[in-house]
């Protein structure tokens, strides 16, 4: 018996669902979109989290 996937697997397979390689780890893939988004989203939680702003 497999155990369920979690919400965030669910996304991630509709991501990459039919997605080449090229599309998912190139130049300009998601894998890059993703990363850009989620450090500038740590990077603004920081932000306002910060005590001398």
């Amino acid at each position: 018996m497999s155990k369920p996937k979690n919400r965030a697997e669910e996304l991630l397979d509709e991501l990459i669902k039919g997605k080449t390689a090229e599309e998912l780890i190139g130049q300009e893939g998601l894998l890059k979109q993703l990363t850009k988004s989620l450090v500038e989203r740590a990077m603004q939680g920081e932000d306002d989290a910060s005590p001398w702003i």
